[in-house]
C-alpha cells in the first residue's frame, strides 16, 4: 500500500513539473506583453526599461528557473493586467467562486447520475432505462456554452425566473450550475449503468440471490460497491472537466471566477496571472485523480 501511495504522489508531482514547462513555454510563445502594457507611442527607452523591469531580456531558461523558484515560495509574480496585485493572490481571491460552482456542478452530477444510472440497470429494457439513456444521450450530444445560453433564455428571459448573470446568492448558481453538470451528468449516468449491467451479471450476484439476500442489500451495496471502479476512474476526470468548463461557463453567465479571470489575462497577455490560474487548475486535477487512487485502494481490496 505504501508503495502504491509513493509511487502515485511521485507521478503526481512529475506531472506538475511538466505542466509548469509546457505553460511557460507556451505563454511566451503567445507574443511579447510589453505590446499590451504601454501605448502605442511609448519610446524605445520605456519599451526597453519595462522589458528589464519584467525580466523578458533574460534567456528563456533563465526566465523559467526564476519562475520556478518564485513558485516555490507562493511567489508568482505580479499583475500585469492588475496594478499593485501580486498574481497569485487575483487568483485566490476568485478560487473560491469557481469551487462553488464546480462543487455544486460536481455534486449535482454525482447525486443525480449514480441512481439514475443504478435504476437504469436493474429495470434494463423498461421505460425508466430508455429515459435514462435518452437524457444521457442528449446530455452527450450538446455544447454546455449553448445549452447554458438556451437556459438563459427560458428561465432568466422568459419565464424571469432566475438571473441572467453575475454572483453573489443561490439563485445565481442555479443556472450555471446546471449548464456544467448536464454533461457530466449523462457521462456518468452512461458508465455507471454499463458497470452496473456487468456487475450484476456475476456469480456472486445470482448467489447472494439464492441466498435471499434482499434486492436492494444486493444492489446497492454489493453490486454497486464492485461496480464503482469504473464511475471512480471518471471521477478525476470529472473534477477536472468542471473546472476547466467553468472558464465558458462563467464567461456565458458573467460567474466571478477563475474563469474571467483567466479570459481577461490571456486577452492582456498577463502571464504570472495566466500562468497561476493553469497551476491551480492542474494542482487540484492532480489532487483530484490521487485521491481516485486512494479510493480504489479502500474500494478494491486487490490494491490493498
Amino acid at each position: 500500500m505504501q508503495k502504491f501511495l509513493l509511487i502515485r504522489t511521485t507521478e503526481a508531482l512529475i506531472a506538475l513539473w511538466a505542466i509548469t514547462l509546457i505553460v511557460f513555454g507556451l505563454m511566451h510563445l503567445s507574443g511579447n506583453p510589453v505590446g499590451a502594457l504601454l501605448p502605442d507611442d511609448a519610446s524605445q527607452e520605456q519599451i526597453d526599461f519595462l522589458i528589464q523591469k519584467l525580466g523578458l531580456d533574460k534567456p528563456l531558461y533563465v526566465q523559467y528557473f526564476t519562475f520556478i523558484a518564485n513558485a516555490l515560495q507562493g511567489d508568482f509574480g505580479m499583475s500585469m493586467k492588475w496594478p499593485r496585485e501580486e498574481a497569485m493572490q487575483v487568483v485566490l481571491n476568485r478560487l473560491p467562486a469557481t469551487l462553488l460552482l464546480g462543487g455544486t456542478a460536481m455534486g449535482l452530477s454525482i447525486v443525480i447520475a449514480v441512481p439514475l444510472g443504478v435504476v437504469s440497470a436493474v429495470r434494463k429494457g423498461t421505460l425508466v432505462d430508455s429515459i435514462a439513456q435518452a437524457v444521457a444521450l442528449v446530455g452527450q450530444s450538446m455544447p454546455s456554452f449553448w445549452l447554458g445560453i438556451i437556459l438563459i433564455w427560458i428561465f432568466a428571459v422568459w419565464l424571469n425566473w432566475l438571473p441572467t448573470s453575475g454572483g453573489g446568492s443561490v439563485r445565481h448558481l442555479v443556472l450555471p450550475a446546471i449548464a456544467i453538470a448536464w454533461f457530466q451528468i449523462s457521462a456518468l449516468t452512461r458508465l455507471t449503468r454499463s458497470a452496473m449491467l456487468e456487475v450484476l451479471d456475476a456469480e456472486y450476484i445470482k448467489l447472494a440471490r439464492a441466498k435471499g439476500v434482499s434486492e436492494n442489500k444486493i444492489v446497492w451495496k454489493h453490486a454497486l460497491r464492485n461496480a464503482a471502479i469504473v464511475p471512480l476512474t471518471y471521477f478525476g476526470v470529472l473534477a477536472g472537466s468542471v473546472l476547466t468548463g467553468s472558464v465558458v461557463i462563467e464567461t456565458v453567465f458573467s460567474w466571478p471566477g477563475l474563469g474571467w479571470v483567466a479570459i481577461e489575462a490571456i486577452k492582456a497577455r498577463d502571464f504570472p496571472v495566466v500562468q497561476s490560474v493553469v497551476i491551480v487548475f492542474a494542482i487540484i486535477f492532480i489532487l483530484s485523480n490521487l485521491v481516485v487512487d486512494l479510493l480504489y485502494a479502500y474500494v478494491d481490496p486487490r490494491i490493498r
